[in-house]
C-alpha cells in the first residue's frame, strides 16, 4: 500500500514494514488469551504485541489518517508473511522484483529493538543432511548398513567446524559484542526405528547464524566439505532447507543517522536475529531495524509491551513521515 505521488526517480519517501504472523503461543506459563489483548498497568500483553503488531498498529493508523494528495513524497507499508518461518514473504517480494511500481528505499523494519536505531543483523542459514542406509535386524547387523554412524560422525566435525568459525575474525565483528563470530548449531538429529533395527535414514538440522559479509553459498560449501570428509563414500545429500541474509546498511544512511539523533543514541551494534530486511536489501532498501519493545520478551508467555514506549514510538514515526513524505501545504 503507497500514498502520495508515484515518483520513481531516486526512490524517495519512507517504507514502513512489518510483517504479519507470529510465533505459536502453546507454551505454558500465559496467565490470559494469548490472542486477546490486555493491559496490566503499563503493560500491553498478547502474543505478538512486541514482536511486531504493536509497531504495525501505529504504522496502519498512520496511514489511515495521512491525506496522501498532500504529501510531496511516497508513503508506503509493505506488509509480509511468514517471517517467522524463514522470511518467507520479503524472500517473495525480492524474488518477484518488489512488483510494478518500486518503493521508496529508505525503510524502517519495525522489529523490537527498543527504540535503537539499528543497521546490521546476522542471517540464518538452515540446511538438511541426509545419510542413508539399509534397514535389517540388530542380530544380523552385518546385513545391513547405519545411516545414524556417519551422520554421527559429521556431527563431530561439523561442531569442529563451529570452533573454527567462532576463531575467525570480520571486519564488523565489533559490532556483535556478544557473540562477534558466525557460528553453526547442530538444531535436531532425528534417526532409526528402533534399538534393534539398523537405521536406513538419518536427518541432521544445521542451522548458520551469520555475519554481513558471509556469503551463504559460501558457507553452504564450507559445511558440504566438512561432511565429505568426515563420511567418506557413505550415501548422503545436503539441501537448504531456508535462508535468511544478514543485513548490513551504510552508517552514512540519511535515515540512520535522522533516526540516531532523534533518540539521542550513537552506538552501532548490530542485533543476532534475522529480519526481512536481509532481503529487501538486496532490492536496493537502505533497511533500519527500529521499533518499541524489547526482543528479550518476544515468543515468551505473557509477550508484552509498555504503551508509553509505543507512544512515543507513535511521536518519532510521525516526525519521520513528515521529514521524508511531508506535506505539500
Amino acid at each position: 500500500m503507497a500514498l502520495g505521488p508515484n515518483r520513481d526517480e531516486g526512490r524517495e519517501g519512507l517504507l514502513l514494514c512489518g510483517h504479519s504472523d507470529v510465533v505459536p503461543a502453546a507454551e505454558a506459563g500465559w496467565e490470559g488469551d494469548p490472542f486477546t489483548l490486555r493491559a496490566d498497568g503499563d503493560r500491553l500483553i498478547a502474543r505478538g504485541a512486541c514482536d511486531m503488531k504493536g509497531f504495525l498498529a501505529l504504522v496502519v493508523n498512520r496511514l489511515a489518517a495521512a491525506d496522501g494528495d498532500r504529501l510531496r513524497c511516497p508513503l508506503a507499508l509493505l506488509v509480509t508473511y511468514d517471517e517467522e518461518v524463514g522470511t518467507l514473504g520479503a524472500r517473495h517480494y525480492a524474488e518477484v522484483g518488489g512488483g510494478s511500481t518500486p518503493l521508496p528505499s529508505r525503510t524502517i523494519v519495525g522489529e523490537p529493538t527498543g527504540l535503537r536505531p539499528v543497521r546490521l543483523h546476522k542471517g540464518h542459514l538452515r540446511l538438511r543432511l541426509v545419510t542413508t542406509g539399509v534397514p535389517a535386524h540388530s542380530a544380523y547387523s552385518t546385513r545391513g548398513r547405519s545411516a545414524v554412524e556417519p551422520a554421527a560422525r559429521a556431527i563431530v566435525a561439523l561442531a569442529e567446524l563451529d570452533r573454527r568459525l567462532r576463531r575467525e575474525g570480520s571486519p564488523v565483528a565489533d559490532r556483535f559484542p556478544v557473540a562477534p563470530f558466525s557460528s553453526l548449531n547442530v538444531g535436531r538429529v532425528d534417526g532409526g526405528t528402533a534399538a534393534n533395527v539398523v537405521p536406513d535414514r538419518c536427518e541432521v538440522l544445521i542451522g548458520l547464524r551469520l555475519l554481513p559479509g558471509d556469503e551463504p553459498a559460501g558457507m553452504t560449501g564450507r559445511v558440504e566439505t566438512t561432511v565429505r570428509e568426515a563420511i567418506g563414500d557413505a550415501d548422503w545429500s545436503l539441501s537448504t532447507v531456508g535462508l535468511s541474509p544478514p543485513m548490513e546498511s551504510s552508517p552514512d544512511s540519511d535515515l540512520f543517522r535522522a533516526l540516531q539523533a532523534e533518540v539521542g543514541d550513537t552506538t552501532d551494534e548490530g542485533v543476532a536475529f534475522a529480519t526481512d530486511a536481509g532481503w529487501l536489501e538486496r532490492m536496493g532498501h537502505a533497511c533500519v531495524i527500529f521499533g518499541p519493545g524489547s526482543i528479550e520478551v518476544a515468543h515468551r508467555p505473557n509477550e508484552w509491551i509498555d504503551s508509553g514506549e509505543l507512544a512515543r514510538a507513535g511521536g518519532i514515526l510521525d516526525r519521520q513521515i513528515g521529514r521524508w513524505c511531508g506535506a505539500t501545504g
